[in-house]
């Protein structure tokens, strides 16, 4: 499988993967990052949800 028909979460992962390692941080920094992205978009994804209950 290519990486054109893979899934677009699998698209962005790799995307992401590769921008992370070409910055060369520590992975404890990036781990640490990444949650606070996770939340972030949780956070997001809550509030829509909370809109489109309530229309």
């Amino acid at each position: 499988m290519s990486l054109h028909s893979a899934p677009l979460e699998t698209q962005l992962a790799i995307d992401l993967i590769m921008l992370l390692e070409n910055h060369n941080l520590p992975i404890q920094v990036v781990l640490e990052a990444l949650k606070i992205v996770e939340r972030d978009f949780q956070h997001k994804l809550d509030q829509e949800t909370l809109s489109s209950d309530s229309a």
